[in-house]
């Protein structure tokens, strides 16, 4: 079996030669990136199966560095910082990160992480026929879709970009990333498209609320996702 590939990225060396000799230990190979430009040339370049995100990282940190890793790859990333800070925490893992781990931390710990995250993604996806978030319900098999238990009237594209936000709550995802999720590769359409489909999903969700407010929440410069 191939050993799987982990991109380590922290501005402190002997950070990184610690968790490099965990990781290599356990069968693991490395690659060192000591900031964020190079972590993004790295992940582009190496394709690793996994990456140890420091946030705080130089010039371009590490919450910067994420978003741009995840405008090309959707590859597991745990994340660690030397700040016990809640917020953080939530925007982390909001943007889609798989797992956080504060410093000071134990290697074995995080080698541990490590395997239960590539664990998770070798398993790949239990089929899911129904999920609820919060006042939103969906029902695969019968293609149905539930707000404030009211039936909302979704094209099939709709339905499409909804299942994926839905399956991911939190989770920030590009236009690119949409579209691929929900139309796959070899869909011919404009990025800009996911918008007037996103617009069309806010307009029916508001018809049943009567309000302006919608779970698709726009986040600036990044994409969308689902509260």
């Amino acid at each position: 079996m191939t050993a799987k590939t982990v991109l380590i990225v922290d501005d402190e060396p002997k950070v990184s030669d610690l968790i490099k000799a965990y990781l290599e230990k356990d069968g693991y190979e490395t690659v060192i990136a000591g900031d964020g430009k190079s972590a993004v040339d790295l992940a582009r370049s190496k394709r690793p199966d996994l990456i140890v995100l420091d946030l705080n990282l130089p010039e371009m940190d590490g919450l910067e560095t994420f978003r741009n890793i995840r405008t090309f790859s959707d590859v597991p990333v745990i994340m660690v910082t030397a700040r016990d800070d809640e917020v953080d925490k939530i925007v982390g893992l909001h943007l889609g990160a798989d797992d956080y781990v504060t410093k000071p931390f134990s290697p074995r710990e995080l080698a541990a992480r490590v395997a239960a995250v590539l664990r998770r993604y070798a398993e790949g996806p239990r089929a899911i026929t129904k999920l609820a978030v919060g006042d939103l319900h969906v029902d695969f098999d019968r293609h149905e879709v539930k707000y404030k238990n009211e039936l909302v009237a979704l094209t099939a594209a709709e339905f499409k970009l909804l299942s994926v936000m839905a399956k991911s709550p939190g989770r920030v995802f590009t236009r690119l990333q949409l579209m691929d999720s929900a139309f796959g590769e070899t869909y011919e359409g404009y990025d800009r498209t996911i918008d007037a489909h996103i617009k069309n999903i806010r307009q029916k969700f508001s018809k049943i609320t009567g309000e302006t407010d919608a779970p698709v929440i726009t986040v600036r410069g990044v994409g969308y996702k689902l509260e």
